[in-house]
């Protein structure tokens, strides 16, 4: 058994980091992932880190910074959120499509106006076409054993596509919990030196992302489309092999919690999904058959393995902490295409919670499923978004 500490998901994050010898980190700081860098950073001033930490006057030139260095070769992370992550798209962009394995951590929070510091996924959803994988944990264990993960996959050379670790703004970012470190030895046989083939090298000068001519441009984007699908089996082998070596694993990338028998599913990601837990053991208890289907890989999506879990329910619902503006959550708009795909077509309901860092509560998640429940059994239901736990002021 590793080390046991009590840290909140940001030092979780910057630990994972350490265990994953990353050798360059360039970041900008912004809460509330601010406290994943400042460890990092002391952890190479103190010596204990063999890495260079890069000093930046905004996230745009993180991102930069971050796609050179991996260019040279080198594993690369970098944090940020909200705005922060906004302000990189540009760079977000070269960067996938250099095929560059930067791993960068996001403390979900909702984007401006009006401002405001709170979690939502509303800066992560803005970036979900941007080329890069999303991961998104539930814990600050979770959060330390992901990121170790991330570089495996992302540096794989059949993939070498940059990936972004999602965890909730202050309910993990900021929240202490018991975490336990896996020993340096574990890590280091999960997660080899990086080699990058084609790293710039100044005595054989090449060119990296050059221009590109209508006639290879639409290839460029179809094998970097077919590199990031492949990435869905790497991801399963990936926490299959930590598992192995640690003794932790997260289900792949979609957790089935109680679903085998459940005639009421619901789809959540990142945090929320502990609570939902509780009250699907809750209702458990009480005779209903409900489940929870947690997402963890949202790019690429897991349409496979989600349409397994949802398969023999009789109700879904998706809960976005997100909105599309003029439609519908992003997350159900992909699980409705899934079951479409798939000819799995029970009731699916979408409900959008949790924006501005607005608690979901226990109740809400229990009104939910009872009403799955009652559409599953009528066949019946509202399908029109439902906005939950709205407060309107005289």
């Amino acid at each position: 058994m590793g080390k046991r500490l009590f840290l909140n998901g940001n030092y979780a994050v910057a630990y994972g980091v350490k265990l994953a010898r990353a050798q360059v980190v360039a970041a900008y700081p912004i809460t509330p992932q601010t406290k994943i860098v400042e460890q990092i950073s002391e952890f190479i001033s103190n010596g204990e880190m063999d890495a260079e930490f890069v000093k930046v006057e905004s996230e745009h030139t993180a991102m930069t910074a971050c796609y050179t260095a991996s260019c040279a070769g080198a594993r690369v992370f970098t944090a940020t959120s909200s705005q922060g992550l906004l302000y990189m798209y540009e760079m977000m962009q070269f960067t996938s499509g250099a095929r560059r394995p930067v791993v960068m951590a996001n403390a979900n929070r909702a984007i401006s106006a009006p401002w405001t510091i709170w979690l939502d996924h509303q800066d992560c959803m803005s970036t979900r076409d941007a080329g890069w994988m999303q991961i998104h944990v539930e814990s600050a264990q979770e959060a330390l054993d992901t990121t170790i993960q991330c570089f495996k996959v992302a540096e794989n050379q059949d993939i070498l596509t940059p990936v972004m670790v999602c965890l909730d703004a202050f309910v993990l970012s900021h929240t202490d919990e018991v975490v336990e470190l896996p020993e340096q030895s574990a890590i280091d046989a999960f997660l080899p030196p990086f080699r990058l083939a084609d790293a710039v090298d100044v005595n054989h000068p090449i060119t990296v992302s050059a221009g590109m001519a209508p006639n290879l441009y639409m290839e460029m984007r179809y094998l970097q489309e077919q590199a990031i699908q492949k990435a869905k089996d790497e991801w399963n082998k990936a926490d299959a092999e930590y598992g192995r070596l640690v003794g932790r694993s997260y289900g792949g990338v979609v957790e089935n919690y109680q679903c085998a028998d459940a005639d009421a599913v619901l789809v959540t990601m990142g945090s929320l999904s502990s609570t939902a837990k509780e009250v699907v053991d809750n209702l458990r208890a009480q005779g209903h058959k409900v489940g929870l289907a947690k997402i963890r890989l949202y790019r690429p999506f897991p349409q496979k393995e989600l349409c397994e879990t949802l398969k023999g329910a009789r109700a879904i619902g998706v809960i976005d902490r997100s909105n599309s503006f003029g439609f519908e959550g992003p997350l159900f708009s992909d699980v409705k295409a899934a079951l479409y795909n798939n000819r799995i077509n029970p009731p699916a309901v979408n409900y959008i919670a949790g924006l501005g860092g607005r608690d979901v509560t226990a109740d809400d998640l229990d009104k939910i499923y009872r009403q799955l429940l009652d559409i599953g059994n009528t066949g019946q239901g509202n399908q029109a978004v439902e906005y939950i736990g709205l407060r309107w002021y005289e």
